[in-house]
C-alpha cells in the first residue's frame, strides 16, 4: 500500500482525502520514509523539516474532517527548489556564501500560494549555486545523482526536484527555468515538466538571469502539472513582469486534448544540431502518435541557425552582475566553474550585449510568425540522454561539458514561449525527453497536446524497471540524512 500512495497522482490524493479513505498525516509519514530511504543514494534535498510538515499534514486533515478543505492541493506534498523563498526556512541557493541559519521572512510567490491551497510543505531541494549550470551540483550540497542510473546526473538546475517526484517523495514539485532548468531534470528523469509562458507564474525573488527565467510544475502526470499551474498562476506586486490572471482553468482546460487537425512542426535539430540517433528515433516515434491522433504532422525547423551565441551573451554578462556584488572572500567559496563563466562575462562589451538583445528581439518576432503557420512544434527536449554526474576522462557528456549539450532549451527562453517536456521512451534505461512547445500565452494548448500524447502511451507508475532501480538504491532508514534535518539545532 506504501508504494501505491506514493505514487498516486496529486488529484486522486485529493479525492481520497474527500472520502475519508486516505489521511493528509498518512500520506506525508511516507513521504518522509522515502525521503530517508533514498536521500542518501541521491541527495536531491538541502533541508527538510518532518515537524513542519506533519504540522501542516494535521491541520489539512483537521480541514477535511471537517469538510471544510482550504484549497486545490490541501493535503498534497509538494517540494520547494531552493530558489524560491518559504517563511522560517533559508534560501542558500546552493551556496556556501550565504548565511546557513537565516530564516526567510516571507513566500515566494509560488510557495505563498501553494500554501493557501493548502499543499504541505516537506524540504527543499538541491540547485547548481545561484541555478547557473545544466546540472545540479553545488559547493555547498555536493552531487544529486540520478536514481535511474546514479553515476547519471538528473540534470539542472531543478534536479533536486525532479528526483523529489521521481522517487515518490511528492506528486509535485517546484522548478524553475533560466535556460531549460525544468526541462532538462524532466527529460533527464522521464517526468512531465512545463516553462509557462514567461509572466505566467510570477517570480521573486528576482533571479539573476532577469526576463529568462521562469516558475512551472515538476510532475508524473500532465493533469496534475496543470493542477498546480492553476495554484501558482497569477500576478503579484512583487514582479513587474507578472500577467494578469488569464482566466483559464487549467485543470479543467487540459482535457480538451482533441488533436484532430491541429497543425504539428516537427523539428528533430530545431535546424541547427543534430540529436543523437536513439533521441532522434524516439521523437519521430512520438511524432507518429501524434499523427495517428489526427495531427497534421509536417517537418519544419523554427531557427536558421543556433541562439546559443545570444543566450550564451546575455548570460555571462549575468553571471558577471553576480560575480561583481560579491565580496572576495565569498568569491573564492564559489564554484569554480561559475566564476570562470563570470570572468568570461566580464569581457562582454555594451556593443555585443545590445547586439544580442537586437538579435533576440528578432528571434522572437521569427517564432511568432513560426507559430502563424503552426499550432504546435515537437523537438527533442535534450540531444542525449542523461550525462555523468561526474567528470570524466573519456569525454563523454558530463558536468564540465555541459554547453555542448545543452543545445535547445534555452530558445525558448529567448522568446518567452510556453515549452514542456515529457517522457518519449528509454535509452539503454535512460529517459528520453519530447519537447512541446506553443505560441506566446498558448499554454493550454501545450499541456492538451501532452495529455493527449500521454493517455496514448499509457505509461503507468513506477513502472517495472524504475521499482528494480528504486529497490536497488533503497537504504535502510535514518542512512545519514538527519543532518538535513531542520532546525539545524533540533
Amino acid at each position: 500500500m506504501a508504494d501505491d500512495i506514493a505514487f498516486l497522482p496529486a488529484s486522486e490524493l485529493v479525492a481520497l482525502y474527500r472520502t475519508r479513505k486516505l489521511s493528509p498525516v498518512e500520506v506525508i509519514g511516507e513521504t518522509l520514509r522515502r525521503l530517508e530511504r533514498y536521500e542518501a543514494a541521491v541527495n536531491a534535498f538541502v533541508l527538510y523539516d518532518p515537524q513542519t510538515a506533519l504540522a501542516m499534514a494535521r491541520a489539512s486533515e483537521a480541514r477535511w474532517a471537517k469538510g471544510e478543505p482550504q484549497g486545490l492541493l490541501d493535503g498534497v506534498p509538494v517540494a520547494l527548489k531552493d530558489t524560491v523563498e518559504a517563511l522560517g526556512w533559508p534560501r542558500l541557493l546552493g551556496s556556501r556564501t550565504l548565511a546557513p541559519g537565516t530564516a526567510a521572512r516571507e513566500d515566494s510567490p509560488m510557495t505563498a500560494r501553494l500554501r493557501a491551497h493548502g499543499a504541505v510543505f516537506f524540504g527543499k531541494t538541491t540547485t547548481p549555486e545561484f541555478g547557473w549550470k545544466a546540472v545540479t551540483d553545488s559547493p555547498l550540497c555536493g552531487i544529486t545523482r540520478n536514481p535511474w542510473d546514479l553515476q547519471r546526473s538528473p540534470g539542472g538546475s531543478s534536479g533536486g526536484s525532479a528526483v523529489a517526484v521521481l522517487t515518490g517523495l511528492c506528486p509535485l514539485a517546484v522548478g524553475t527555468d533560466a535556460g531549460g532548468s525544468i526541462r532538462i531534470p524532466a527529460s533527464f528523469c522521464g517526468l512531465f515538466g512545463l516553462k509557462p509562458t514567461f509572466g505566467r507564474v510570477a517570480m521573486y525573488p528576482g533571479s539573476v538571469f532577469g526576463d529568462f527565467s521562469q516558475g512551472g510544475p515538476l510532475a508524473r502526470h500532465v493533469a496534475d502539472a496543470a493542477l498546480m499551474l492553476d495554484v501558482i498562476k497569477g500576478p503579484d506586486a512583487r514582479d513587474w513582469h507578472s500577467l494578469p490572471d488569464d482566466g483559464v482553468r487549467y485543470r479543467e482546460a487540459v482535457y480538451a486534448d482533441d488533436l484532430k487537425g491541429r497543425r504539428v512542426a516537427l523539428s528533430l535539430s530545431l535546424g541547427y544540431h543534430e540529436p543523437a540517433p536513439a533521441v532522434r528515433q524516439a521523437v519521430e516515434r512520438a511524432a507518429e502518435v501524434f499523427a495517428r491522433l489526427g495531427a497534421i504532422v509536417e517537418p519544419a525547423d523554427p531557427f536558421a541557425e543556433s541562439p546559443g551565441p545570444v543566450f550564451e551573451t546575455l548570460a555571462l554578462a549575468a553571471f558577471w552582475a553576480l560575480l561583481r556584488a560579491q565580496k572576495p572572500e565569498a568569491v573564492a567559496l564559489m564554484d569554480p566553474g561559475l566564476v570562470a563563466a563570470a570572468q568570461r562575462g566580464r569581457l562582454v562589451s555594451q556593443e555585443q550585449y545590445f547586439d544580442a538583445t537586437v538579435r533576440r528581439a528578432a528571434l522572437g518576432q521569427s517564432l511568432r510568425q513560426f507559430f502563424e503557420r503552426w499550432d504546435l512544434l515537437l523537438s527533442p527536449t535534450m540531444p542525449i540522454p542523461a550525462p555523468y554526474a561526474e567528470p570524466r576522462q573519456d569525454g563523454a557528456p558530463g558536468p564540465d561539458n555541459f554547453l555542448a549539450w545543452t543545445t535547445y532549451t534555452y530558445a525558448f527562453n529567448l522568446t518567452k514561449n510556453p515549452s514542456a517536456s515529457i517522457n518519449c521512451g528509454l535509452a539503454d534505461g535512460l529517459p528520453i525527453g519530447l519537447m512541446i512547445t506553443g505560441p506566446l500565452f498558448g499554454d493550454a494548448a501545450v499541456l492538451q497536446a501532452a495529455h493527449a500524447f500521454e493517455r496514448a502511451a499509457g505509461r503507468s507508475w513506477p513502472g517495472a524497471e524504475l521499482e528494480r532501480r528504486l529497490a536497488a538504491i533503497a537504504a535502510p532508514a535514518d542512512a545519514g540524512v538527519k543532518a538535513k534535518i531542520w532546525p539545524k539545532t533540533r
